[in-house]
């Protein structure tokens, strides 16, 4: 064999076990309910097999199809652990309190990582709101997918300071998900998209339920390129002014397209020697 054909060969197996890798990617994706083919027929993704369903996020009838597949082992673990959660459940964890790596002015927020056990018995692998507490002092905050099927909390200065936590500090938490999802914070730069679109995509912007509109916000933020976060938005307005109630094959967890990641903390001995004034 010639060495061209070698390395037609060696290319050949490589594409076959990517597309293998994308498609086992895809089963447990579409079996979690955090990702979506198409947007009109997607489930209300808070609880995808424990909670209420909202028509409304259906398009037409023939779409429920979707929501109404077989439950499989798989599905039912993971049902039984999301209503678990969602019924008032609350998950009690430590976790260590991280400042994220920066190379200039360090930022004043800090996170953390969820554990393992803890994450996987939320009823999403996406976004997750959940309210608590953290050392004591309640909050309300939305979990972030790490793209590795798990969470991870983002801690502004003011809940850090309330809860007399530093980074570095290991905190105490007690947390379950919301009876109902809040209204997501619009950016700027999609309500003014908004306000200048059609009538039709308005109208559908306010009769979706929040957690589709926290989908598309999500999906818009969660752009890498300002070239990309634009056209997201224009594309948003004109899903929304056809109908689309959903955005099209949005990965909310991050472990399809590999999109997604928790932040890096920062060595713990170079904010050891800042605070020291060294």
């Amino acid at each position: 064999m010639s060495g061209n054909e070698v390395d037609r060969v060696r290319r050949k197996r490589g594409r076959q076990n990517e597309f293998a890798r994308r498609v086992t990617a895809a089963r447990v994706l579409l079996l979690s309910g955090d990702w979506y083919a198409e947007a009109p027929c997607a489930a209300e993704t808070g609880r995808p097999f424990s909670g209420s369903i909202d028509k409304r996020d259906f398009g037409d009838s023939s779409n429920m199809r979707s929501a109404n597949r077989p439950t499989t082992a798989i599905q039912k673990k993971k049902g039984d652990a999301g209503k678990e959660a969602g019924a008032g459940t609350r998950l009690c964890f430590s976790a260590p309190l991280h400042r994220p790596s920066a190379t200039g002015k360090p930022p004043t927020w800090t996170f953390l990582t969820l554990p393992t056990q803890a994450s996987a018995k939320l009823p999403s692998r996406g976004q997750v709101t959940v309210e608590g507490t953290l050392n004591g002092r309640p909050f309300q905050a939305t979990l972030e997918p790490d793209g590795q099927g798990g969470h991870w909390l983002k801690v502004d200065r003011k809940l850090r300071e309330a809860a007399a936590a530093s980074p570095g500090d290991v905190v105490e938490l007690e947390i379950a998900p919301v009876s109902v999802e809040p209204e997501p914070k619009v950016p700027p730069d999609l309500r003014k998209a908004l306000a200048a679109a059609p009538p039709k995509a308005r109208e559908a912007w306010s009769d979706i339920t929040p957690a589709a509109r926290r989908d598309f916000v999500f999906w818009i933020v969660s752009a890498k390129q300002a070239e990309t976060r634009a056209r997201r938005i224009a594309t948003a307005c004109d899903m929304l002014a056809k109908g689309k109630r959903r955005p099209c094959c949005l990965d909310r967890s991050g472990m399809y397209a590999r999109s997604l990641s928790c932040p890096v903390p920062e060595d713990p001995s170079n904010f050891r020697r800042r605070d020291a004034g060294q």
